[in-house]
């Protein structure tokens, strides 16, 4: 399945290249909301609220009562979380506030809001960078892999989101080989991102039991929706 992404940033709709550089900036959302209507999900994420420099809140609950998203980006509270869902998002993507900074799982964290909220509505959001789990907006790392975290947070979510961040928005094409590695660690859901370029790369991912978050290739129409 392909996932459309909305990335939030300064009230303004946005690519990044690997989560610092801006690439792309758009202020049309009726028409990539429009665009985006007919996919069964959508991904949004407010990149203020995940770099600690600001929200987007307005403009979340705005595009989550048009399309059916997950969203991301600065969820590190229950009650950020129900918000959200109040709001009219599907589910919430979680990161960083499931990570110590002494690389722990946080699995008390974890069982907390799948008891409170339903852990049908929790996704995991798995950054990597350089194999290790980047937190804060990609701004630092823990001492964790993708491998050792996600069979521990298992219990507590209904799928992962596992981003690539060495291959983000820089449309290389997302490495199969480790979304067939991380297929074999769950059997959540499991939905990959970053880098991905191609309608043919889209469907390589299926077949491994992989969805596909896509983004600057569809901002920059190299893959036609």
């Amino acid at each position: 399945m392909l996932i459309p992404s909305i990335d939030l940033l300064g009230g303004r709709i946005v690519q990044l290249v690997q989560g610092e550089k801006l690439r792309l900036a758009f202020d049309d959302f009726e028409y990539w909301i429009e665009k985006f209507s007919r996919f069964p999900l959508v991904q949004l994420i407010d990149l203020d609220a995940a770099m600690r420099q600001g929200e987007n809140s307005a403009l979340v609950a705005q595009v989550a009562k048009r399309l059916p998203v997950q969203v991301g980006g600065g969820i590190r509270t229950i009650e950020r979380a129900r918000e959200v869902l109040d709001a009219g998002a599907l589910r919430v993507i979680v990161g960083s506030a499931l990570f110590s900074a002494q690389g722990a799982v946080e699995g008390g964290f974890a069982a907390e809001m799948a008891k409170t909220l339903g852990a049908d509505k929790l996704i995991a959001g798995i950054d990597a960078r350089n194999g290790r789990i980047a937190v804060k907006g990609w701004k630092a790392q823990v001492d964790l892999t993708p491998d050792e975290a996600i069979p521990q947070l298992e219990p507590y979510v209904t799928g992962f989101l596992y981003t690539h961040v060495d291959g983000e928005g820089l449309m290389q094409g997302f490495p199969l080989e480790v979304a067939a590695r991380l297929r074999k660690l769950t059997q959540r859901q499991l939905i990959v991102a970053g880098g991905v370029r191609s309608r043919q790369e889209v469907d390589a991912l299926d077949a491994l039991g992989a969805d596909a978050v896509v983004g600057m290739a569809v901002y920059t129409e190299l893959l036609a929706l």
